[in-house]
């Protein structure tokens, strides 16, 4: 199942306006405005002017929040967003509510103790930013996230992304039985996107009490598709009886 773009020329707008440097953007103006985010429970509120804003949107990290004030913008991060800010890109800092500066650890510590999941889930969703995979939360569709080639408004998400690990006993016993394969790939099939399975593999036993257990994760892709027998067929020749 190939990209499926948003009206004419959107592939165009799209490769003329890479994801790679709309984040290099992105990273840099945070870098040099010495951006602070605030935690606010499992997420990070980020202050943004309007330069600030229009990158946010065009490189897809957070949602703006609506606020009485009319001068100022607000942007909710989701917790893996936020870490991939300051962990990966090291671009903003994050204090908490009483302006205390989080370094790594201590945020790391912070998003593990709201998610248990957050070390598995984390991995993956820096896995597929790296790679330029515009990733959000794929809660409507069932599933962990959502890859889109680029921006949501130029083409739909391609991928639906499950992660599992047998670190969390197959990620909350999804996919144990084939009917639970069979339930996502219709589901996944009925939107228009391929499944893509994300399998979190441990080199090595490793506490996940800070962020450099990600060292030993490993992250195997596989993408399944729903098989119909209609599609592995001969087509019927009508033989000439003359």
């Amino acid at each position: 199942m190939g990209s499926r773009w948003k009206g004419q020329g959107a592939q165009v707008k799209a490769l003329a306006d890479p994801i790679s440097e709309i984040v290099s953007q992105l990273q840099y103006f945070l870098i040099s405005s010495n951006s602070i985010g605030l935690l606010s429970g499992m997420s990070v509120l980020l202050k943004a002017d309007a330069e600030l804003t229009d990158l946010l949107n065009r490189a897809c990290f957070g949602r703006p929040r609506v606020t009485s004030e009319k001068n100022e913008q607000w942007f909710q991060l989701s917790m893996e967003e936020a870490f991939y800010l300051q962990y990966s890109l090291k671009c903003i800092k994050v204090v908490d509510h009483n302006d205390t500066e989080l370094n790594n650890d201590e945020l790391w510590k912070h998003m593990t103790s709201k998610k248990e999941t957050f070390p598995i889930l984390f991995k993956v969703f820096s896995h597929l930013r790296s790679k330029n995979w515009v990733t959000r939360s794929g809660s409507q569709y069932g599933v962990d996230f959502v890859a889109y080639r680029h921006h949501p408004a130029l083409v739909h998400s391609e991928y639906a992304v499950l992660v599992l690990s047998a670190q969390d006993g197959s990620a909350n016993g999804r996919l144990r039985v084939w009917s639970d394969f069979h339930c996502t790939l219709r589901l996944c099939g009925s939107v228009a996107k391929t499944l893509l399975i994300l399998d979190i593999e441990q080199q090595q036993q490793s506490c996940a009490a800070s962020p450099s257990c990600l060292d030993n994760y490993i992250v195997e892709e596989r993408t399944i598709t729903r098989w119909s027998p209609e599609q592995g067929r001969e087509e019927k020749v009508k033989c000439d009886p003359s």
